[in-house]
Parts: C-alpha cells; structure tokens; sequence
C-alpha cells in the first residue's frame, strides 16, 4: 500500500476508535450523573412523586389529634422515630387518635409494634359527627400480640384480622417487640389487608354480603358501622403500650 493511502486510512481509523471512545465516555458521564440523581433524591421525594402523603413525620404528633378532640392525651408520643402510645403509667390519658383528613379510596401503609400480651387497632372510614366511638363506625385490622393476649383465642381477633368479621388466611404476625409491616387498600369499596408482605384479607364493603357479615358480628345493634365511604384513620388506644412508624398514605 502505497505511503500516503496507509497514512490517511490509518489516520481514519484512529479518529474513528477515538470518536467512539468519546462517545461511550459520554454516555458513561451520562449514566454517572443519572445515578447520582436518584441516589441523592430523598425516599421523602420520591414518595410526593409517586403521591403519597405522609401521615407522621417521625419527629411531632402534627398531623393526629385525639377523636372528636383537639390534642393527643400526653401517653402519645414520639420515641425513636416511632409514634407511641405508653402505657406504662395507666393513669396517663391516651385515647384513640384520628388522622385530621378523612380518605375515600387509599392504599395506607405502616409498620407497627406490639407490647407483651398487648392489643391496638387500625381503624378506616371513621365518622365522628354523631358518634362517641371510633369503633361505632370504622372497621378494624386487629393489632394483637397472638401468643398471650386473651383475643387471640378468638379466630376473628387476631393480629391482621378483619376485627370480629374475617380471619386471616395464613398467620404471619411477627412476636411482640418486633416490627409489622401492613397495607390496607380499599377502592370503591374493594378492599385487602396485607400482613408482612402477605393478603391475609380480601372483602368488599357496601354489598348485602358486607351487610349479612356485620349483622352476624358483634357491631349488628350499631347502625353507622361500616356503612361510611370515607372517614378518618384512627390508632386505639387499648390500654397497651403500642408503637407505629413510616405511616404514609395514597389517595386511588
């Protein structure tokens, strides 16, 4: 091949391994940035981004107010990042607290923690204007220590039940003093109960099947449960010392 032919081919062939060099220099940059983005974007962030709302701060109460009350009772407060209800001194006033906002259709996730032998609740769709209880309206996924309390003989008054309507179909509660994680999603009245990352429950509100269960629980004399399609969420207080945390809605 003659010189200057061999030089000018060459010549190509270099700018072209070097063109593509710095084109996968580029997209490396490129892809170093994008990671570095998401890696130093806040899980607070990206849940505003994807819609959900925030119900604790880990830090205050705001946000919780005790039902058909201004305030929380002193025995709620915030310890290690976790919204807790002590009851160490059973003197101290708790009482059952609601969300400010009442919700329709919403996928509600949280993680709770029980004491020894203890007993709270997660309650939806709960109406104060008319009522004295959370519990006169609002339908219950039971928070129970399984091993010792004395609802746990009950097979509908188990932890992830359907409080005193439907059992769980596998039992997967975690011991007392250990973390559960939970999600409730209801929509039109469509709703599941998941325990630990299991459904446990599966039921839908508003339809004569949801009616015939109520009528055969104990709430059939109590004409407002269940019958509410949006309400506030409400913790109970059950005279036992309980802890919830990472409390985060999403309106559906």
């Amino acid at each position: 091949m003659p010189w200057p032919t061999y030089f000018n081919t060459h010549t190509s062939i270099l700018f072209i391994i070097k063109t593509f060099r710095m084109k996968q220099l580029i997209l490396l940059g490129g892809l170093v940035i994008a990671i570095m983005a998401w890696t130093t974007t806040t899980p607070e962030a990206l849940d505003e981004e994807a819609g959900w709302e925030s119900l604790f701060d880990g830090e205050t109460t705001n946000g919780w107010r005790n039902f058909k009350a201004e305030g929380l009772g002193p025995a709620w407060k915030v310890q290690d990042g976790a919204l807790m209800l002590d009851k160490s001194d059973k003197s101290v006033k708790g009482g059952d607290i609601v969300t400010e906002e009442e919700y329709e259709n919403f996928d509600l996730r949280l993680e709770w923690k029980i004491s020894d032998c203890g007993n709270s609740g997660i309650m939806f769709n709960v109406t104060e204007e008319g009522y004295k209880r959370p519990y006169h309206t609002g339908p219950e996924m039971q928070v129970l220590d399984n091993k010792c309390h004395p609802d746990a003989k009950i097979i509908t008054h188990r932890a992830g039940d359907l409080y005193d309507m439907i059992k769980c179909k596998k039992e997967v509660v975690k011991p007392a003093g250990e973390w559960n994680s939970v999600r409730i999603r209801i929509k039109n009245g469509k709703s599941s109960f998941w325990l630990n990352g299991v459904k446990v429950v599966k039921f839908e509100m508003f339809t004569p099947e949801w009616n015939a269960m109520i009528a055969d629980s104990k709430f059939k004399n109590w004409e407002g449960f269940g019958q509410s399609r949006k309400g506030r969420i409400c913790l109970q207080d059950h005279s036992d010392t309980v802890w919830y945390r990472n409390i985060k809605i999403k309106r559906l």
